[in-house]
């Protein structure tokens, strides 16, 4: 299905013939101190390296280059409808900011390869914090702000940081959610202590501070300014870590998705013009929050790399103050390109099913909306692009990638577009899909999504101390590929089709949350017997997730007490993120022979697919009382 004003099917054969002259190109938009002995050192990790013998620092990149070039233009625009305020930062300013924080990180001890996690709401700050890590060469962990204090502590055990980074709070909407008694109970609960902290005084809710530990992160920056302390610039190898980025671990242990340096920035720099179609000195949205791969590669990272505005947004999709606030956002700023997930699309259609807000605002600039993080349902597609009269642009990409691997490349005229596919394969993406005897399948026919070796420039080499896991996780099950974990299949046209999770990993709003980790929350409640989590199909979210429990015999609660306890609990131990607001009281869960639970079956009747009896099944009267349990509840479809 070739469209004759994109070059998409050109570009993708030039990289195909010659992976290593393409990226060699590519990384000609990057300054260097010291060029790459190697394009790629197959001998190196576990499937190779990219610009291996290199020498660079990706803030260099992001921010002192232009500010010697562009250094009025705004770098990033802080808007927060959640507290009435706004503030646009320089690329001049940006560097005098970054430069001073990493000033203060070095005065407190922290060097070249050391760990620093942050943990911080959506303000300019959090964006400082990155990238004075990553100008003095040091590792930054960014963890979701209002994260629950156990999340938190199990990072802080694996990525042993030297200095923890924080507010005093966040804003979630009209509710002030306190940050410093959270990470006090995260570093009491972890083995691990940092050595210091450096916390940011917010008005909406000052915190008291620990002796010792504990520095006013204002009154740090005041001191080195006025002692005239600045932090240069590093060189680091290409293949040094930038980041740690945690993702949900089926074991229920995170997983520490490592990205380099060097095939990062080329990788994100190539895809600002050539998949978003944005030039240097525009404005970019990135409507996701810091703590989530969207909000490195293209909050902070991606835009700044290519000398854009981008937009740091602390609010809503709705609600902050409506569901007219991304469109206030775009026609204030100037906003070309818009990236966020559908679930966004959703709330905004629910609550303004015909647009009525988006006439109070001048959108003449805006080009283009990106959707990712979860699949974009046809219908949301349809209703943006008939109200915005732009390209709405599904694409599908991972944590783990930290770039899109399938989508629709504007930047080299659009192919045309079928609903519910993120289209085609990115350059540096051979995807196939395989059976379980990890043989490829043909058009049109479902299996798992995996990448044939070597990954591109931007993708994790490995996982954070963990080589061996990292290989077990997403090398073993397919030798020779990557695995996505991911079930769709290939047309004939050779468009990607995403259908969803082959493994127990759900995605709420664009969130990826393991539902082991939420049934090894309930339980632990004890009155639980045994317990078991699916995702349910839901309007607004994509997914939510539907907790099942057999209780103990002789408990004195009654179910619905009970129920209302777990959704307390996972709230408390996960986070809100989770959504988790239904828990359902079963006599007894549905299970095979060997005792392994039907979850695949159960979640066909909660989203009221199609479903045969599995031959395997001990019971089979069990899965028609769940069905009859789930329609008097009002969850199955």
């Amino acid at each position: 299905m070739p469209s004759t004003q994109s070059r998409y099917h050109e570009v993708y054969a030039r990289w195909k013939s010659d992976p290593e002259g393409f990226w060699r190109e590519a990384g000609r938009e990057i300054d260097w101190f010291k060029p790459a002995d190697k394009v790629f050192d197959a001998q190196a990790g576990a499937y190779g390296r990219w610009f291996d013998g290199a020498l660079c620092n990706t803030c260099y990149n992001a921010v002192d280059r232009h500010a010697e070039t562009r250094g009025d233009q705004p770098a990033i625009i802080y808007d927060s409808p959640v507290t009435n305020s706004k503030r646009s930062i320089s690329y001049a300013e940006l560097k005098d900011e970054v430069s001073a924080l990493a000033a203060v990180l070095h005065d407190m001890g922290v060097g070249r390869g050391d760990r620093v996690i942050i943990y911080m709401p959506m303000i300019p700050e959090a964006a400082f914090a990155m990238l004075a890590c990553a100008r003095i060469g040091a590792i930054h962990s960014v963890v979701f702000g209002g994260f629950a204090a156990k999340e938190l502590a199990t990072r802080i055990d694996d990525a042993k940081p030297k200095v923890i980074l924080s507010a005093s709070c966040g804003i979630e909407g009209s509710k002030v959610v306190a940050y410093k008694p959270l990470l006090d109970e995260a570093i009491q609960l972890a083995a691990t202590k940092p050595d210091a902290c450096l916390i940011y005084q917010r008005q909406q809710l000052e915190c008291s501070r620990i002796e010792g530990r504990d520095l006013d992160w204002a009154q740090e920056v005041v001191n080195t300014r006025a002692a005239g302390r600045h932090a240069d610039c590093v060189p680091v190898a290409a293949t040094d870590p930038l980041y740690v980025l945690y993702t949900s671990g089926t074991t229920g242990k995170p997983k520490g998705v490592v990205r380099d340096n060097g095939g990062y920035m080329v990788a994100l720099k190539w895809t600002m013009s050539n998949f978003y179609g944005v030039k240097p000195g525009e404005v970019f949205w990135a409507a996701s929050d810091v703590g989530w791969v969207v909000g490195h590669s293209y909050i902070v990272y991606g835009p700044l790399l290519h000398g854009c505005t981008a937009i740091l947004y602390e609010g809503k999709p709705v609600g902050t103050p409506d569901a007219g606030a991304y469109w206030r956002v775009i026609s204030d700023h100037k906003v070309v390109t818009l990236f966020t997930a559908p679930t966004a699309f959703r709330a905004i259609k629910k609550e303004d099913p015909n647009a009525d807000l988006l006439k109070k605002y001048d959108l003449s600039h805006f080009r283009a909306l990106f959707l990712a993080g979860e699949r974009a349902d046809p219908d949301t597609v349809r209703w943006a692009e008939n109200i915005l009269n732009v390209p709405v642009i599904d694409h599908w990409w991972q944590t783990e990638t930290g770039w899109p691997v399938a989508g629709n490349a504007l930047g080299l005229g659009a192919l045309p577009v079928k609903h519910g596919s993120p289209t085609v394969a990115m350059p540096g993406y051979a995807l196939d899909v395989l059976d379980e005897g990890g043989k490829s399948v043909g058009p049109g026919i479902m299996g798992t999504i995996a990448i044939k070796l070597p990954l591109p420039p931007g993708c994790l080499p490995t996982l954070w101390q963990a080589d061996e896991r990292f290989k077990e996780s997403y090398l073993t099950t397919y030798p020779g590929y990557y695995n996505t974990s991911d079930a769709g299949y290939i047309d004939e046209d050779g468009y990607v089709w995403v259908m969803g999770r082959t493994d127990d990993i759900i995605n709420v709003a664009g969130h990826r949350l393991s539902t082991g980790g939420m049934e090894e929350v309930l339980a632990s409640h004890p009155a639980v017997a045994e317990c078991a989590v699916i995702g349910v199909k839901d309007a607004l979210k994509g997914e939510v997730p539907c907790g099942f429990v057999v209780l103990k015999s002789g408990v004195q609660q009654t179910s619905a007490e009970v129920e209302k306890e777990l959704v307390g609990l996972v709230r408390d131990k996960i986070g809100p993120v989770a959504a988790f607001r239904l828990a359902i009281t079963v006599p007894r869960l549905p299970k095979t022979r060997s005792g392994k639970i039907l979850r695949g079956t159960m979640k066909k009747i909660a989203d009221g697919d199609e479903w045969n009896m599995p031959a395997t099944i001990d019971d089979p009267a069990i899965l028609e009382e769940i069905s009859d349990v789930l329609r008097n509840r009002g969850v199955a479809h």
